[in-house]
């Protein structure tokens, strides 16, 4: 309700392009290496960097978002972490601190559950799938056991989970079930992994069909109606292949160490804008997505499909209350 609220608000001022999400990343340092991931292979003196409290204030004032990821790296290194939460809590933004969960348990005493804040564990598979992918043995039962416990002391957890080419359905399905079943979280986001150009894996990132066969197969026989997914319909849709979009990446801006990141978190060898203005306003938003970028060939990322699913769905009565009763 706060989201359609806020949207109604840009639409009766005229403004086309605003922020759904702030992909906020207070620093690049991460305690894992993960192979599908190009954070962590910045240079040193970029993973050195960090966002003051005041720094990640201003930039979600500036783009006005309502919904924070708090990204990186990993933000449990980040000494202010807390600090920079609590700030935006206080500010009525809904926030989503994302974590790989290695320091989760220990960090806990430093967080109050809210309705306004919820952890976001990283998990990627099972127990097996999980380790390979973050190439570590371990992180998933310390993940398992962070979730637990954070629920036990009233926090509110969702989960992140990133496919790759290693997946099928079958591994999606358990996945899912598990995480909503067993773990019981609140909520799940899902995505297909995006080939970034750091990444020291660039085999195993799925195209735009594998996408589409996996969760088709995955979604089939009214799989998706009984997990707590944390997306819109439409969006899932998307993914199976039902309906095309348009990328919107302005909908989740990212801002980072390094500035504004055009188009979006994935690409980092695109010029960084020094305001969210400037962003928004001087981004040659026509060349970036699917058949306007060979570098977007192949995404059907949240941060560029997902806001376009959202401002589909508020066009649509139809569409608002397929979302309604999903929830």
């Amino acid at each position: 309700m706060a989201v359609a609220k806020y949207i109604a608000g840009k639409r009766m001022r005229g403004i086309e392009r605003y922020a759904l999400v702030l992909q906020l990343e207070p620093l690049y340092l991460c305690n894992l290496a993960c192979a599908g991931c190009g954070k962590i292979q910045q240079p040193d003196d970029i993973l050195a960097r960090r966002l003051t409290v005041e720094q990640c204030v201003a930039a979600v004032e500036e783009c006005e978002a309502p919904i924070v990821s708090i990204a990186g790296g990993e933000p449990l290194i980040h000494r202010e972490i807390h600090e920079i939460a609590r700030a935006l809590i206080d500010r009525h933004r809904y926030v989503y601190l994302c974590t790989n969960a290695i320091l989760m348990r220990k960090k806990l005493d430093l967080f109050e559950p809210s309705p306004f804040f919820a952890w976001s564990v990283h998990i990627d598979g099972l127990r097996e799938r999980h380790d390979e992918s973050v190439c570590r043995t371990g992180i998933f039962d310390q993940a398992v056991e962070a979730v637990r416990e954070a629920k036990r002391r009233g926090f509110r957890v969702t989960t992140n989970s990133t496919f790759f080419g290693q997946d099928d359905a079958r591994s999606i399905r358990d996945v899912l079930d598990f995480l909503n079943d067993e773990l019981e979280v609140d909520e799940m986001q899902i995505a297909p992994g995006f080939a970034y150009e750091r990444a020291p894996d660039q085999e195993h990132f799925l195209g735009v069909e594998r996408t589409r066969a996996i969760f088709r197969e995955a979604f089939a026989d009214g799989n998706r109606k009984k997990w707590r997914l944390n997306h819109s319909p439409l969006y899932l849709d998307f993914l199976e292949g039902k309906v095309d979009f348009a990328c919107t990446a302005w909908g989740i801006p990212s801002y980072s160490v390094l500035g504004w990141q055009r188009p979006c978190y994935l690409m980092s060898s695109e010029p960084y804008a020094k305001s969210y203005r400037e962003l928004v306003g001087e981004t040659d938003w026509a060349k970036y997505g699917r058949g306007r970028h060979p570098k977007c060939e192949n995404c059907m990322a949240h941060c560029g499909y997902e806001p376009t699913a959202v401002n589909m769905t508020m066009k649509s009565p139809k569409e608002m209350l397929r979302a309604a009763l999903a929830r």
